[in-house]
């Protein structure tokens, strides 16, 4: 039994003394999969964070966003694909706009007709059966007239044979006949005259507010067509077809965010890089003419020597690396532009952040 615990001693001995020679042992390193970016300017130089943009020669990458809200219909350009100035780029369902145009523009034909007819005053056939209004009233005037005469010299021959009462009405009836006459003339003058002249007015100024109405239809109706608004490349398209999207953009359910429907870049063969540089380190920048760069993309060991361009002469808050709600140092940076010609052998795209020393 002794010869069993100490064979059982022994071997646990053995384990311990093996495990801790395991956890002795140190195991070398990996090697980095790529070379931090290191400072290649003998003489000190200024770090900054970039990302690649497009070549442009004022401002960043072009960002589209409608003027109206509405269901995506149709998308007729694919991501990197080189576009026009003036060139369809996406249409949203624009029916009810539509509609309401065609119906303005009906309305405003119908006004258009309604002044016409206005101004064609007087109708000849309106000035004929005005004449023989006032020709029918001339022959019952006469008829009156002749039925007064006799009564009349019946009574003067002998004033027995005809009645006060059949005089008086007959005197009446004439009074009548030439009212009815006057009242025949005076509308014969009216249909002879015309529209009113303030009619005439008030219906040209409701065709051409109709007019108005219209072509604001129309121009709403044009913004339901997105156009490329200059030549370049697509590089980004955030809508879909069946999408809803309005002039804060489009919904982006990975980042939850409002986002440009599409975003231009420039078709250069160059590219840009944006730095920007820390507002304590802005008073060491060199010369703008003697200004030199060197970018190092992330994962990677390759260095590019950038051409300096232009500096943006405001220094602003650093949230366009970041998140704006999330930022919680108020950091001002100064955008300095570089441009970077594409090299055959690297892969750049833009909107990727790069890391950039400025020699001084």
């Amino acid at each position: 039994m002794r010869k069993i615990i100490f064979i059982v001693s022994a071997i646990g001995l053995g384990a311990a003394w093996y495990v801790a020679y395991l956890s002795a042992l140190v195991q070398p390193p990996l090697p980095p999969a790529f070379q931090p970016p290191t400072n290649p300017y003998t003489q000190g130089g200024i770090y900054a964070e970039g990302i690649v943009e497009s070549d442009q020669p004022s401002g960043e990458n072009t960002n589209v966003y409608p003027e109206v809200s509405g269901t995506v219909k149709q998308i007729f350009v694919a991501e990197g694909q080189k576009v026009k100035k003036g060139a369809p780029l996406l249409l949203i369902d624009d029916s009810i706009q539509r509609a309401l145009a065609e119906q303005q523009e009906a309305q405003a034909q119908a006004a258009a007709t309604m002044l016409d007819e206005l101004k064609e005053q007087p109708r000849k056939e309106n000035l004929d059966v005005a004449k023989a209004q006032v020709d029918a009233a001339i022959a019952s005037l006469r008829t009156a007239q002749d039925a007064l005469d006799k009564q009349k010299a019946a009574f003067e021959i002998n004033a027995k044979s005809v009645s006060k009462d059949a005089l008086d009405s007959a005197v009446n009836a004439a009074a009548v006949a030439a009212a009815n006459l006057e009242v025949a003339r005076r509308n014969y003058d009216l249909v002879h005259a015309g529209a009113w002249i303030y009619d005439i007015r008030n219906q040209e100024r409701q065709y051409e507010a109709l007019v108005k109405a219209h072509a604001s239809s129309s121009a709403l109706l044009g913004k339901y067509m997105l156009i490329a608004p200059r030549d370049g490349v697509v590089l980004a398209v955030s809508a879909t077809v069946g999408g809803f999207v309005s002039p804060q953009g489009y919904y982006d359910s990975y980042t939850q965010g409002q986002t440009p429907l599409m975003i231009l870049g420039s078709s250069a063969a160059s590219l840009n890089v944006r730095c920007y540089v820390d507002e304590i380190l802005v008073s060491k920048l060199p010369q703008f003419s003697a200004m030199k760069a060197q970018m190092t993309i992330r994962g990677g060991n390759a260095k590019v020597p950038l051409q300096f361009v232009r500096v943006q002469p405001y220094v602003s808050p650093k949230i366009e690396l970041a998140d704006q709600r999330a930022e919680r140092v108020d950091v001002r940076v100064l955008p300095v532009i570089f441009r970077i010609e594409k090299p055959e052998n690297l892969k750049i795209y833009p909107g990727e952040l790069v890391d950039v020393y400025i020699g001084q």
